[in-house]
Order: C-alpha cells, then sequence, then structure tokens
C-alpha cells in the first residue's frame, strides 16, 4: 500500500498524464484544421501514448490497494501561429513532466518506497525519448524555416508514425500491453 503522500502525488501525476493526452488532441486539433494532416496525426499518436502512460498510474495506484482520485483537467491552449509553435510547446511541457516525474522520484527515494521507485523508472525513461523526440521535431522546423515545400514533405514523413501503444484498457493495461 502507498503512503499518503505517494498516493497524492501518484494521482497528482494520473492528472498531468491526462492533461498530456488532452494537451495533444487540442494541437491535432489545431494541426488538422490549419490542414498540417501529418502533425495532426503525429499529435494524435501522441494522445494514445499520453493516455498509456496515464493508464499505467491509474492502474499502479489499485493495485497498491489505494484508491485513484480522478480531478478536473485544464483547458488546454488551442491556437499556435506555426507548425514550430506546436512542437516548441510540445517539448516544453514534455520538460514540465519530466520535472514531475523526477519529483515523483525523488519522493519515493525519500519514502523508501521501493515499488514506486521499481514503478517510475520506465517514467523516467520514456520521458528521455520524449525529450528527446520533440527537440528532434523542433530542430527540423527550424531548419525548414518558412520553406512550405519542405514543410509539406516533412509533414508527410510524420504522418508516417503509427500507433504503436495499446489503445483499449478495458481489460488492464498489463492486459492490454501483453496481448
Amino acid at each position: 500500500m502507498l503512503n499518503k503522500k505517494m498516493e497524492e502525488a501518484l494521482n497528482g501525476q494520473l492528472n498531468k498524464e491526462m492533461y498530456s493526452a488532452y494537451l495533444y488532441m487540442a494541437m491535432s486539433s489545431y494541426a488538422d484544421s490549419q490542414g498540417i494532416k501529418g502533425i495532426a496525426h503525429w499529435f494524435m499518436v501522441q494522445y494514445h501514448e499520453e493516455m498509456l502512460h496515464a493508464m499505467r498510474i491509474y492502474e499502479y495506484i489499485q493495485e497498491q490497494g489505494n484508491d485513484v482520485v480522478l480531478g478536473a483537467i485544464d483547458r488546454p491552449q488551442g491556437t499556435f501561429t506555426t507548425a514550430l509553435s506546436l512542437f516548441e510547446a510540445a517539448l516544453t511541457h514534455e520538460r514540465f513532466i519530466t520535472r514531475s516525474i523526477n519529483e515523483l522520484m525523488d519522493l519515493a527515494i525519500e519514502e523508501h518506497d521501493h515499488a514506486s521507485k521499481a514503478f517510475l523508472e520506465w517514467y523516467v525513461s520514456e520521458q528521455v525519448e520524449e525529450e528527446q523526440n520533440a527537440t528532434d521535431i523542433v530542430q527540423t522546423l527550424k531548419m525548414i524555416g518558412d520553406n512550405s515545400a519542405a514543410l509539406f514533405l516533412y509533414d508527410k514523413d510524420l504522418k508516417a508514425r503509427t500507433v504503436n501503444v495499446p489503445t483499449d484498457f478495458s481489460n488492464g493495461v498489463s492486459s492490454a500491453i501483453t496481448g
């Protein structure tokens, strides 16, 4: 069983992960409205990844015999100026999530909660990947600049991203992952 501090902190992270999904859905919608369908697709795939992140925490809290407490999800930013601004906002958000995961890890260590520490190690590694993906795209979009032909081609590349995480959690995250 989780102590109260860890339970509250994990419920807070669950809310942040749900917000992340909501944010990426809003970014997808905005990109779609601007005709950059590949970027819209990329963000919708990211939405599914964030839902997996949230559901892993949801299930972990329950498996530990604690209560999941769902909080309100803030309204995300819905308008942007460019494709670059979308991904700069995504990178800023991922850095925020990384700090939050690191704080959770610090709390697990401080509380001598070895189970939560082991659970959170996946998130630490995942955040390295999340930040790198956003950084790579930001760098590419900066190189592209105002070149609409290059953006058109890159948008097509981003549309090739596939959903490689489960999207049906009705039987639990573990069973969704193992198939």
